[in-house]
């Protein structure tokens, strides 16, 4: 494992990482895959007025064109946000244009859905498409 993640020259695979990260390593895609789908239910942010946690889960879709994206490398970037005051909308955003920055897919659409606070539910989905 640890070789195969050193070829690749992972920064969270195959080693000991305690501490967010806000990078994102890929690896070349394999043959036929078309679209790929990540999703975690464990992200959590601050409300950038009030302070207050927020709970959100986020799915990632893409299609790759030559690099997918590491999924503990994502873990970690995820990770980054739970002491950062940003909307959902601006949440959903910033991980569709961190996702297009790191893989170049064709396309990558974000879906962030927002558990209920105040009795309030919000979903927001950012895409970008490679021109």
């Amino acid at each position: 494992m640890h070789e195969a993640a050193n070829e690749y020259g992972f920064r969270a695979l195959g080693r000991t990482v305690r501490e967010p990260m806000r990078t994102l390593d890929t690896f070349p895609k394999p043959a036929g895959v078309e679209t790929v789908v990540m999703e975690s239910d464990e992200v959590t942010s601050l409300c950038p007025v009030t302070g207050q946690p927020d709970w959100e889960t986020v799915t990632i879709e893409y299609a790759p064109d030559q690099a997918c994206i590491e999924s503990k490398s994502l873990k970690l970037y995820l990770w980054s946000f739970r002491e950062e005051g940003v909307f959902c909308e601006a949440l959903a955003a910033q991980i569709a244009n961190d996702v297009a920055a790191a893989c170049r897919p064709f396309w990558v659409k974000v879906t962030v859905t927002q558990k209920p606070r105040g009795g309030i539910k919000i979903t927001a989905t950012a895409r970008v498409e490679r021109d």
